[in-house]
C-alpha cells in the first residue's frame, strides 16, 4: 500500500498503524489525503490481517487543524464552489470516517498538539481517544464567519451537548485542553508525548488478540445502536449476538 499523505505500517499482531503525514501543513487535508483514506479503509475492511487500527499524526505541532485551507482557496480546484471557496459541496467525513465505509475494525486516535476543525471527522468516529499533554481541541469556524455543523454534529457522539456548543460558539478564543478533554469524556487517558503512540498501539494489540467476529460485532452493535432509539436497540441486540 503506497500512499503520499499517509505512512501506513501493519504489526505482525494485526495493527495498522496509521500516520497523517503532511507535518508541514499541520496534517491538514487535502483531496489527495481523502482519496487515499477512501482507498485505506477499503483495504482495512476487506484485509482481515488487519485486525485494529492506529490513528496518529506527524510533526510536533498538530494532529490535524482540519481542511488545507490553501488549497480550498485554490479556484482550480473542483473541491469547492468557486464564488464561494469556503462553502462545502461535500461532506468530506464521508471520505475520511471509517465508519462512513462501514469498517468496523476498531480505531483508537493518539492526538497530540492542536486539534481543529475537520480533524474531527476522525476523531467522532474512532473508538477509543487518547492523548499526550499538549493536546488542544477546537472549533474555529464560527470565528471565521462560517457555520459550524458538520463536525459538531458528530461530535455529539463524544460530547455532552453543552460542551459541543460551547466548543462550537466560542470558536478561537478558547482550546479545550487535555485535562478538560478528559473529565468530559472526549479522551479517554493522558499519556506522555514519548509515549502517546506507543499506548495507543498496545491497546490496539490487546484488542486485536481477541477473536475478531466478537471484537467486530461488538463495534458494529454499539455504532449502530446511535441510529435507533433505546427500545428499538434494546430490541435488536440480541440479533447481533447471533450473527457475529
Amino acid at each position: 500500500m503506497n500512499y503520499e499523505t499517509i505512512v501506513v505500517d501493519t504489526s505482525p499482531e494485526g495493527v495498522m498503524t496509521v500516520t497523517l503525514n503532511r507535518p508541514d501543513k499541520l496534517n491538514s487535508f487535502n483531496e489527495q489525503m481523502q482519496a487515499e483514506f477512501v482507498r485505506l479503509w477499503g483495504e482495512v475492511k476487506a484485509d482481515d490481517a488487519v485486525r485494529a487500527v492506529v490513528l496518529a499524526a506527524a510533526g510536533d505541532r498538530a494532529f490535524s487543524t482540519g481542511v488545507d485551507v490553501t488549497e480550498r482557496l485554490d479556484t482550480e480546484s473542483p473541491f469547492v464552489d468557486r464564488a464561494h471557496p469556503w462553502a462545502e459541496n461535500e461532506d468530506p467525513g464521508r471520505k475520511l470516517s471509517p465508519r462512513r465505509h462501514e469498517v468496523w475494525k476498531p480505531v483508537i486516535a493518539a492526538v497530540h498538539g492542536m486539534c481543529a476543525g475537520g480533524a474531527f471527522y476522525w476523531i467522532a468516529d474512532c473508538d477509543i481517544v487518547i492523548c499526550s499533554p499538549d493536546a488542544t481541541f477546537f472549533d474555529p469556524h464560527v470565528t471565521y464567519g462560517f457555520v459550524a455543523a458538520l463536525e459538531p454534529i458528530a461530535m455529539r457522539v463524544r460530547l455532552p451537548f453543552s460542551e459541543v456548543m460551547r466548543m462550537s460558539l466560542l470558536g478561537l478564543h478558547e482550546r479545550v485542553t487535555a485535562e478538560r478533554a478528559l473529565a468530559v469524556g472526549l479522551v479517554t487517558e493522558i499519556v506522555p508525548r514519548d509515549t502517546l503512540v506507543g499506548r495507543a498501539q498496545q491497546l490496539a494489540t490487546a484488542i486485536a488478540s481477541q477473536p475478531p467476529a466478537a471484537v467486530q460485532g461488538t463495534v458494529k452493535a454499539l455504532w449502530q445502536s446511535l441510529d435507533v432509539g433505546r427500545e428499538q436497540a434494546l430490541a435488536t441486540a440480541l440479533m447481533y449476538t447471533q450473527v457475529g
